[in-house]
């Protein structure tokens, strides 16, 4: 099953008026998460324009059909934090509920999450 990783090009971390960027922080990790998806079978991106998490940006979902859902934030658009997301994308994927061990995140996401979604009923 296809886990996506929902990325929200709005966000903007604290600052980001003074330096003078000319795209969000949003757009600069989306495009390095795109990139660390490219060749994922399993993990599919998209961007969307405000996930309503601003003190809390840079902000993603990992969402599929049927499994728990979460919320992640305070990321940096850097490559680690990139791979770091895909790679649990990725794990979510690979498991039956959408639950991943502890033991098994990737550093990178480690203090990030922000909430859990039940799957919607069928």
């Amino acid at each position: 099953m296809t886990t996506w990783i929902t990325i929200c090009d709005t966000c903007k971390c604290a600052g980001w008026e003074v330096t003078g960027m000319e795209k969000t922080d949003g757009e600069a990790l989306a495009e390095l998460i795109e990139a660390a998806a490219s060749g994922a079978t399993d993990v599919k991106t998209r961007r969307v324009s405000c996930t309503m998490g601003c003190d809390r940006a840079c902000n993603i979902t990992v969402q599929a059909n049927g499994k728990i859902n979460y919320s992640l934030g305070t990321f940096e658009a850097t490559k680690s934090d990139a791979q770091a997301i895909v790679e649990y994308a990725g794990k979510h994927a690979a498991s039956a509920n959408g639950q991943v061990p502890y033991r098994e995140w990737p550093q990178g996401v480690k203090g990030h999450f922000v909430s859990r979604h039940q799957p919607l009923p069928e």
